[in-house]
């Protein structure tokens, strides 16, 4: 399950609330809490947090948030969100200020790790839908058949699973209705390695 950093944020601070106080936040002191001047940002967010089943709230009451009891607990880390990446025809990667909770157990080295948004359909029959969050570790070598994020001719990025043979380098789609594309070895640069997926409701 996906959390922004902010949601993530709010989770935290309500649930302290409630153990300090016996009773929930209003929006207006959660807001306030977060410098936030929109009310209805805070709702925005308290409504995804009760889409996930992490938290629920009462019919036109004030202070009636209440967090859902998970199971055992997963540490998560936050990794950054650095852009988008086709799973189509490559488009360009585009900076994002954003992070993303990511389960501990998924990552073997944080500071080697990042998400990305996936843009298009072309991975459909790998599971990986349009708008779906890939967690990457940074590589610059991969075995074929595995999952990566290619850089082609140093300014577009894809993702697809690669296989070489012969100083070639076929990028294939896992959709039926697409064509896999091949390049010289020269032309692609792995950038790292699809470790993860996660998937927001």
């Amino acid at each position: 399950m996906a959390l922004t950093k902010r949601q993530r944020q709010i989770l935290d601070f309500i649930g302290k609330f409630i153990e300090e106080s016996g009773y929930s936040p209003s929006l207006e002191e959660i807001a306030q809490h977060f410098g936030l001047s929109s009310v209805a940002t805070v709702h925005k967010h308290v409504s995804r947090l009760i889409e996930k089943g992490l938290a629920r709230r009462g019919w036109n009451v004030n202070r009636s948030i209440e967090l859902i009891p998970q199971g055992p607990t997963t540490r998560a880390v936050e990794l950054p969100l650095v852009g988008r990446v086709a799973a189509g025809q490559p488009i360009e990667a585009v900076p994002q200020a954003e992070t993303v909770s990511v389960p501990e157990e998924m990552i073997a080295r944080k500071e080697r790790a990042y998400v990305l948004k996936v843009q298009g359909n072309s991975m459909i029959d790998e599971n990986i839908r349009d708008g779906d969050l890939v967690v990457v570790e940074e590589r610059q070598t991969a075995e074929n058949g595995e999952l990566v994020i290619a850089l082609v001719d140093g300014s577009e990025v894809t993702l697809k699973k690669l296989f070489r043979d012969n100083g070639r380098v076929r990028l294939q789609p896992a959709n039926s209705s697409l064509r896999p594309t091949v390049y010289d070895s020269r032309r692609v640069n792995v950038q790292g390695v699809v470790i993860g997926l996660l998937r927001r409701y």
